[in-house]
């Protein structure tokens, strides 16, 4: 995402708001990242950029549709990039890694269902609880 964008969404173009996008869009294993993660990782590359002003940009990101905000159960919310595709999330109980994945077939199946009651499905989510097996 670019500066464009932003302003595209109605937002000024700010150092914070930047820097906190460059670090949502990394591609790393874990970019559901929560605002102290993203907080931290302003510090370290020597961003003066404080927590309040993070949790500030997240929520005007969250309203102007940019980012997702997620409330897992047990775990603080942690943010994604809105990229307008549809994906699941499972959660390892075990160590909150968050796994994304896609399935056409359960979108299927929900919308069949919705069928069988007299409703069309708008929108649905789902989130998987999982433990490695041993």
């Amino acid at each position: 995402m670019e500066s464009h964008d932003l302003k595209k969404v109605g937002l000024k173009v700010t150092h914070p708001r930047m820097r906190i996008l460059e670090l949502l869009e990394q591609k790393k294993d874990q970019h559901h990242l929560s605002a102290e993660d993203i907080y931290r990782q302003l510090l370290e590359h020597g961003d003066e950029i404080g927590l309040a002003t993070v949790y500030r940009v997240l929520t005007q990101f969250e309203a102007a549709g940019l980012v997702v905000k997620h409330n897992f159960e047990g775990g603080q919310a942690v943010y994604e990039i809105d990229r307008g595709d549809h994906h699941y999330h499972m959660v390892d109980v075990g160590t909150d890694k968050i796994t994304e994945f896609e399935s056409p077939e359960i979108v299927e199946l929900l919308s069949k269902i919705a069928a069988q009651h007299g409703y069309v499905l708008e929108e649905h989510s789902l989130v998987l609880y999982v433990r490695k097996k041993k």
